[in-house]
């Protein structure tokens, strides 16, 4: 009986790279007798053809489906949304549809899966889409992660990932709505095995991850997989006390023996400066926390699924409307909406 994997594919305004992505995923597997496997397609709000494109090649192969999002939720979420719909695969590969995930590189992972690997990371070790700033922001940001939060993340990790059926198993029990899809993967543990590769140029188009998107994500990393943000702001306040108490001393001292002077509104500046500074730093932390309880709170469904094509529309068609949370299954859906 051959093994099934799944490959999960987040797509925005990505129509040109889709056929050349499923034809490339095809050769590879065809050098992979003993698997099956399905291509699922998550649009993720595309403003171009992407969904006209998934449409037809679920009906010319069977082993692509589709799942269309009613608007664009980010790429967590249109992942989120793909690895709920995987049931009956062993394993999960999640890569992204500009090719810069080489679709050459999946035998690699599947050895290292078969060799008893829960999760395989892949490690870009070089891309040349990325801007100065962008490589100085990343290393940045594994900087931080890596001594702030309790999540050993892999520097220069991707979504570029494979994981067992038991893990996707233990991640459709997470529910937040602020995530960080291979933070929470990580933040498992499991064994985990590691897959250099070079990124190559995108077939098609421009990069859509934004320099403001991916400054959000790792704000929302940060925050989401570490306290050590409002402990700083504490230690920043106790600092800045014992800085302004020190130097109010030496303004007393100074005064009482030295003769020099000081008008009462210096002494009222120098303390409200550091106090408005510890309060404003403070509150802009704390309003970081505030953000994700109320967005946790609220309860909005994680995404929406507007439509499906391929094995996932099953008989009655589309799933126009359809509230899909991160554990349920589109059969699941498609059940109790005909209730």
């Amino acid at each position: 009986m051959k093994t099934k994997l799944a490959i999960v594919v987040p797509v925005f305004n990505e129509a040109e790279s889709l056929e050349l992505l499923h034809a490339k995923v095809r050769e590879v597997f065809e050098t992979m007798p003993g698997y099956d496997w399905e291509l699922l397609f998550v649009n993720d709000g595309s403003a171009d053809r992407s969904w006209e494109v998934i449409e037809t090649l679920s009906r010319r192969d069977t082993r692509v489906s589709g799942l269309n999002l009613s608007r664009n939720f980010g790429k967590e979420m249109a992942l989120t949304a793909g690895v709920s719909a995987m049931n009956g695969s062993e394993a999960v590969l999640f890569m992204d549809a500009d090719l810069q995930h080489p679709p050459d590189l999946i035998p690699r992972f599947v050895h290292e899966w078969e060799n008893g690997a829960d999760i395989v990371v892949g490690i870009r070790k070089a891309c040349r889409d990325y801007s100065l700033i962008k490589r100085l922001g990343s290393r940045g940001f594994y900087f931080l992660m890596s001594r702030l939060s309790d999540v050993e993340i892999p520097p220069n990790g991707t979504d570029f990932r494979l994981i067992d059926r038991g893990v996707v198993e233990t991640l459709c029990t997470f529910t937040e709505r602020t995530r960080m899809f291979r933070g929470i993967i990580d933040w498992m543990g499991f064994r985990k095995s590691l897959v250099e590769f070079e990124a190559p140029d995108r077939c098609s188009g421009r990069p859509t991850y934004s320099l403001r998107k991916l400054v959000r994500l790792a704000v929302n990393s940060l925050t989401s997989f570490s306290l050590a943000p409002l402990r700083f702001t504490g230690y920043l306040g106790v600092f800045i006390i014992f800085i302004a108490a020190a130097l109010l001393s030496y303004m007393v001292l100074t005064d009482v023996f030295f003769d020099v002077l000081y008008t009462p509104i210096a002494y009222v500046l120098v303390l409200n400066t550091f106090l408005v500074g510890v309060i404003l730093a403070a509150l802009g932390m704390i309003a970081l926390y505030i953000g994700h309880i109320h967005t946790e709170v609220v309860g909005r469904p994680l995404f929406i699924v507007r439509e499906a094509c391929g094995r996932l529309a099953g008989d009655e068609g589309e799933h126009s409307g359809r509230r899909v949370g991160i554990c349920d299954s589109i059969d699941d859906a498609r059940r109790s909406a005909h209730a």
